[in-house]
């Protein structure tokens, strides 16, 4: 029996996995603000194309959170915004899409960013997201690690190191090694 070709938009959204991951994890800090602004008109294309369905709406968001990380201080605000949005639009589609990845991209957002007056951070909604995105995805890497990242940074570390160990155990996903690697590699950092 012969597997059917993946879509056009399945080949999309890995091409945009992979590149996000060699981005992140793989290149020197000091390019990735233009490498994922370049990747971020990719992942908008994509979106474009396909502007009915939630997966290249939460890469854009993905790709346009990682590049306001890379770029900082308030210059970022505006693509954090951006991102922001893409999220809300792959929620209002399908919010268990990518395994709830929306939620939980959207919940990093809202305790990475300052709140007001300057951002729009809220640490109870990032909270609420983050824990959504877990009851969808509870053995998955990255909801695990960033539920603990959020506990974390709330000066909870003890409650977050049974997530770091969950996050290590999750299951491999195929295609994407090279971010999983690199996401282990920030769990173990934050073990420690």
């Amino acid at each position: 029996m012969t597997q059917a070709a993946p879509s056009a938009l399945d080949q999309g959204i890995r091409a945009l996995q992979s590149e996000w991951a060699v981005i992140q994890y793989q290149t020197p800090e000091s390019q990735r603000e233009a490498d994922f602004e370049r990747l971020s008109h990719k992942a908008h294309d994509l979106t474009a194309q396909y502007p009915d369905r939630a997966e290249p709406h939460i890469w854009e968001g993905i790709v346009l959170s990682s590049w306001a990380g890379a770029k900082g201080g308030l210059g970022a605000l505006g693509i954090a915004k951006q991102a922001k949005a893409e999220y809300e639009s792959a929620i209002k589609i399908d919010s268990k899409a990518l395994d709830g990845s929306a939620l939980n991209s959207l919940g990093v957002l809202y305790y990475k960013v300052p709140g007001w007056p300057v951002g729009f951070g809220d640490n109870k909604k990032a909270e609420a997201l983050l824990q959504q995105a877990l009851a969808l995805n509870p053995d998955g890497i990255d909801p695990n690690y960033f539920y603990a990242d959020y506990l974390i940074y709330r000066s909870r570390k003890a409650e977050a190191i049974p997530y770091l160990q969950k996050a290590l155990k999750a299951p491999p996903r195929p295609g994407r090694e090279v971010a999983d690697q690199g996401r282990r590699a920030e769990i173990q950092a934050l073990l420690r």
